[in-house]
């Protein structure tokens, strides 16, 4: 008895919404279709119910009533799709992530009240504050906040500080002044995260270990060390626990990257969605000590094809390193920030090593140094540089480096021309650029920084990168790290060789690349290698010429064209087709019930119900059915 009473429940509520589901062709969870059906049978019971009691009308409504419910389950269904779109409501998962949301929650408002604090509160929501403020002021309050925020915060305004495209230059010189200063992790912590990276105690690792940090950053903390066999290396260690902090601060900073482009014009314009997920990947990368052990070894890699032996990097201990040790060859030497040169030459010479080297690895490797400022560069006892710390690394593939190296011919000549046509080629250009214009800004451009004589300075990045986004020209992240690298470059080799003129450094450069490029044995290995690549062409050619002859003498040449050959063109006509068709039935199936509701006579069901007007009841709720089906399909987000 119980099973009959199942299966009558599981008909009266469930198959209506079921079918509902089916017909309508959507993905809807358990929780939906239970509503659904409970809508369903709510409206079909009171519409219905009543006349179902009634002598002689059971048989004969009882279709209609599972059509009525069926019709209110899909137009429940529907409803629930608009108005809370499939995915963005999981019961199950917010209550998983409820304890999570409440750390995240008093995260959120210990950074909202710290804008606050310092006068950017305003700024979240698309208001300023009245009477105005100076940038200088803004500037200083929000290094301030950011440098109250904590590591992930740190971060960001160390990565802002570099976009000379986005923010003016009060932003970027304030900014430019963060710091990572934390206090050293404690020693059983960090004893701890070596336990599980190494295996063992560090004691048994290594012979010696020094507990007392050389140095001490918000993502990392530097030991020394001396491995079994005496070599003396250096041990990055991560914080314990700050890949909890970073995730739990990279969520907010993406929320509020939202929040400032959905409410505010400025976050618009600068795309702040965008940079912030870019940042994103960026901090995680620098959390996982594995990335930088393959960042160096590529490097050294390149850099020993390249027999370069002008800069010297770090040796890896690759069976000792993970994601969270990385041990490191020990390089002695003064960091390049509080190192002095023996004499104006020497620093000539350094300023351009380090100059030259930084652009092998970007015309010639494709992966290079995107950080090198003075505190990642060490002057070793002979008096050459030395580059340290590989988390942060720029990647350039074989076109972009093509199009990088047209860039500095382009400066080298001056010619606005070609300096438009290589910008254009490692950026985004948008479709209605007036590229006269632009070409005119660029020669205005070539006059004030490009010619003979003048010396590059920070002005010049700021222009090019203004005169870019005035242009609404799109710079890609990896050309971005070039440009990054190469600005930070620049303050750096000022600190070593007070003056040097790394523009003209940069043309002397180009003009040897291309030298390089004329020699002999250069334009021997370039025909050798397109030989190779157009062998096979050269190959098939003569069987492809005589073929076409032979069919164009006999008048067989024909051009066959496809149309709708590619399955995107068919899938769009399709779907077009099936809801043009849906319409149709839908319209149709409206019209014939609507004209048999109002025919008289014909066969009668009951005293007051006709046969013509049973069916076209049934007839109006398959056309509302169809329609409904239509507009889901219509509403719906497309893949």
């Amino acid at each position: 008895m119980w099973l009959m009473g199942f299966l009558g429940a599981f008909v009266v509520i469930g198959l209506p919404a079921l079918l509902a589901r089916r017909l309508l062709g959507m993905r809807a969870g358990a929780l939906r279709v239970l509503v659904a059906a409970l809508v369903g049978v709510t409206v079909s019971g009171t519409l219905i119910g009543p006349q179902l009691q009634q002598p002689g009308r059971g048989p004969a409504l009882l279709t209609l009533m599972l059509g009525t419910g069926l019709l209110t389950a899909m137009v429940c269904l529907v409803a629930l799709d608009l108005a809370v779109p499939r995915g963005r409501v999981q019961p199950l998962g917010r209550l998983r992530a409820l304890r999570g949301r409440f750390a995240r929650i008093r995260r959120y408002s210990e950074i909202v009240g710290l804008l606050g604090r310092h006068g950017l509160g305003p700024y979240l929501t698309g208001r300023q504050p009245t009477g105005g403020t100076r940038h200088e002021q803004l500037a200083r309050e929000l290094r301030e906040a950011l440098q109250a925020g904590g590591t992930t915060f740190v971060k960001l305004g160390q990565l802002m500080s570099t976009r000379r495209d986005l923010l003016p230059e009060p932003y970027v010189a304030e900014l430019s002044r963060l710091q990572d200063r934390v206090p050293t992790a404690p020693w059983p912590q960090v004893e701890a995260v070596l336990r599980a990276a190494l295996g063992a105690p560090a004691e048994e690792v290594f012979a010696r270990f020094d507990r007392t940090p050389l140095a001490a950053a918000s993502v990392a903390q530097v030991h020394a060390a001396e491995l079994r066999d005496g070599t003396r290396v250096i041990v990055k260690v991560r914080r314990p626990g700050i890949d909890r902090v970073v995730e739990r601060d990279l969520d907010i900073v993406q929320r509020l990257a939202r929040t400032l482009e959905a409410r505010t014009r400025w976050g618009r314009s600068l795309g702040v969605e965008e940079l912030a997920r870019g940042f994103a990947v960026a901090l995680r990368e620098e959390l996982d000590f594995r990335v930088e052990a393959r960042n160096l070894a590529v490097m050294r890699r390149a850099a020993g094809e390249r027999r370069d032996g002008g800069v010297t990097l770090p040796g890896l201990h690759e069976e000792l390193s993970g994601e969270d040790v990385l041990v490191l060859e020990r390089i002695d030497g003064i960091p390049l920030g509080r190192a002095r040169p023996d004499s104006p030459e020497h620093g000539t010479k350094l300023a351009s090593t380090l100059l030259t080297c930084l652009l092998d690895q970007i015309m010639y490797d494709g992966v290079f140094h995107a950080d090198p400022h003075p505190g990642n560069v060490m002057l070793l006892p002979d008096g050459s540089p030395a580059l340290l710390d590989f988390g942060s690394v720029g990647r350039l593939d074989g076109g972009l480096r093509a199009a990088m190296a047209g860039l500095f011919l382009a400066v080298d000549r001056g010619d606005p021309a070609a300096l438009r046509d290589a910008l254009l080629e490692v950026t985004e250009r948008p479709e209605d650029v007036d590229e006269q214009r632009l070409q005119r800004a660029l020669g205005q451009f070539s006059g004030r920084h490009l010619v003979r004589g003048a010396a590059p300075d920070v002005r010049m990045f700021t222009d090019l990168f203004r005169l870019v986004a005035d242009f609404r020209l799109t710079v890609p992240p990896e050309i971005a790290a070039v440009f990054r690298a190469l600005a930070t470059l620049e303050g750096t080799l000022d600190r070593v060789a007070t003056g040097f003129d790394i523009l003209a450094a940069s043309r002397s450069y180009a003009s040897a690349r291309l030298i390089r490029q004329l020699e002999p044995e250069t334009v021997r290995d370039a025909a050798r290698d397109e030989l190779l690549a157009l062998l096979p062409v050269l190959r098939r050619l003569p069987r492809r010429i005589d073929r076409i002859s032979g069919a164009l003498e006999e008048g067989r040449l024909g051009v066959n064209v496809r149309l709708l050959a590619d399955p995107r063109d068919r899938r769009v006509i399709g779907d077009l087709l099936g809801r043009v068709l849906l319409t149709g039935l839908g319209v149709f199936f409206g019209v014939v019930g609507v004209q048999l509701l109002q025919t008289g006579g014909g066969p009668r069901v009951t005293d007051d119900l006709s046969l013509y007007a049973l069916i076209g009841c049934h007839l109006l709720v398959l056309s509302a059915a169809v329609v409904l089906r239509t507009i889901h399909v219509l509403t719906r987000p497309q893949p």
